[in-house]
């Protein structure tokens, strides 16, 4: 069965709210909603198809955009690539040409809304940041509270709380200020054993490698509604986060670090064919700042991670 190519759009409005359209009820996945956009066509870039499509189905023209995840699935009957776009300026004012219902809804609601079972990764990527802020290690508790406060009002909206030196008491505890601090401005991915992700429910959890081929037969460890990342290096760690059913991964070390001389980097091309079939939103890792994230974004990525890079 050859599977479809489809470019699609992650529409962005001024106020950051994301356009979406429902669906036909006489197509494949009737009545769901969905990113606008449609068919490539024999010869046709993604780029260009996405153009076209949303000319003809909401009378705009697309300005700007960027490449924002590659999506692989099988239904039962049809076989789908989708090629998704993030679109952030276009010209004109969006309505269902073709007679569509449209709704802009905030990326936090867009979990709320019933998508076809392959839009899945994409409302992740819509949600989530193009950085991912890693706490440095061996700070004192206040520099580092104090750091973090610096970072929210850098706008960071994703952080890991990452202190391996700390004592579980001292983590546990900071842990609760962090998350308090960061309420209704960032999202908090925390790290440990599994057993304390119970105790910190407004918290994502950030498994560490080891944590994934112990429990990845286990399957997804914490409720859906709260992040879960995964920390990879190879094909085989990357199978395993998607067996468990992780929100988004970071993949490293993508250039030689000072924090890690010994670990061999990926470089930018192996790192590009390790996400190639991967269909869930990843960060990279290792020697890379917020230059890097249009370059990451270009190999598949959704952004780049970093610790002194993004310290304030």
């Amino acid at each position: 069965m050859k599977r479809l190519h489809v470019a699609a759009g992650v529409i962005r409005g001024a106020n950051g709210h994301v356009l979406i359209a429902k669906r036909p009820l006489d197509k494949h996945q009737g009545g769901l909603w969905e990113f606008p956009g449609g068919k490539v066509e024999e010869g046709e870039t993604a780029e260009a198809a996405l153009a076209r499509e949303l000319a003809e189905e909401l009378d705009i023209a697309v300005i700007a955009a960027r490449p924002l995840i590659q999506v692989r699935h099988d239904y039962p009957d049809k076989q789908v690539l989708l090629d998704v776009w993030e679109v952030l300026e276009f010209d004109g004012e969006p309505h269902g040409a073709e007679g569509q219902p449209l709704a802009w809804v905030s990326a936090e609601d867009l979990a709320r809304y019933d998508f076809p079972a392959a839009n899945r990764p994409i409302i992740a990527a819509a949600r989530l940041p193009k950085s991912y802020l890693i706490t440095p290690d061996n700070l004192a508790p206040q520099e580092l509270l104090c750091g973090v406060a610096c970072a929210l009002d850098a706008g960071v909206r994703l952080l890991q709380l990452r202190c391996p030196s700390l004592p579980d008491a001292r983590y546990r505890a900071l842990a609760a200020q962090v998350l308090e601090m960061c309420a209704g401005r960032a999202q908090v991915m925390l790290k440990g054993p599994l057993e304390w992700a119970h105790d910190f429910p407004d918290a994502g959890w950030h498994l560490t490698a080891s944590q994934l081929r112990r429990y990845a037969d286990a399957g997804r460890p914490i409720e859906p509604e709260r992040w879960l990342a995964a920390s990879c290096h190879d094909l085989a760690e990357l199978d395993l986060a998607k067996q468990m059913g992780v929100d988004f991964i970071v993949l490293s070390p993508i250039l030689a670090t000072a924090s890690h001389p010994e670990a061999r980097p990926l470089g930018w091309q192996c790192a590009a064919q390790l996400l190639l079939g991967f269909a869930q939103p990843a960060y990279l890792l290792g020697g890379l700042g917020p230059s890097d994230v249009a370059r990451a974004a270009q190999v598949g990525a959704q952004g780049v991670a970093g610790i002194r890079a993004f310290w304030p």
